[in-house]
């Protein structure tokens, strides 16, 4: 195991990236797991914390599993094994308004009295506690990259090195600590690794505001 928890690997996170501290960087957090890290990392480096919601598509007979993703605009990312998982377009089509109706949700609950962030002109880093297939990652990078950021990094602790491949085109920097070949699932990087519920998510972010 490589993190005793999300703080932990937020702090050594932080470590790698104390080259932005002072330049007022925006820590975007993908939700739910990520919201305590990058609260922890903006802190640091004396950053704005916010959220990006992006919702993985997941695959037929199996949730957990991403296919794909897609954004708060509705872009949609598909994954080039997404048909051979057993997902149609008009599976797609169908997953990809139930997720979008759950960021809609999620949107109205974590920023109920102000819109996001502006992200343009700015170096922005998005965290998240581990990427497995980088799907949602990846829609993430590139509704900020839309926006007009300065610099765009991606932060993470852990993901395979094909992942990591995969997500370093939509961003300029990745920030990984560990690359394991023997990756299976991101829980299994870590000692401790319980659920974000909602209720922690809008508290962190009320006090950010």
């Amino acid at each position: 195991m490589s993190f005793n928890n999300r703080i932990d690997a937020a702090d050594q996170l932080a470590a790698k990236l104390s080259p932005y501290r002072g330049q007022h960087p925006l820590v975007l957090a993908i939700p739910r797991g990520a919201v305590p890290m990058a609260k922890r990392i903006a802190e640091t480096l004396q950053g704005d914390l916010d959220v990006v919601l992006v919702r993985k598509l997941g695959a037929p007979y199996n949730a957990e599993f991403a296919v794909g993703s897609v954004d708060e605009s509705g872009w949609t990312y598909v994954s080039e094994y997404a048909s051979s998982a057993g997902a149609t377009p008009a599976y797609i089509e169908q997953e990809k308004t139930r997720q979008m109706e759950t960021m809609r949700k999620r949107r109205a609950q974590y920023t109920p009295i102000r819109p996001p962030i502006d992200p343009a002109g700015r170096i922005v880093i998005v965290v998240d506690d581990g990427l497995a297939t980088g799907a949602t990652m990846i829609s993430a990078l590139h509704s900020l990259r839309a926006k007009s950021t300065a610099k765009l990094i991606c932060a993470v602790p852990v993901a395979p090195p094909e992942t990591i491949e995969k997500v370093a085109g939509y961003c300029d920097e990745v920030v990984c600590l560990e690359t394991p070949y023997d990756f299976r699932a991101v829980g299994q990087f870590y000692r401790e690794f319980p659920q974000v519920e909602d209720e922690e998510v809008i508290e962190i972010l009320k006090q950010a505001t």
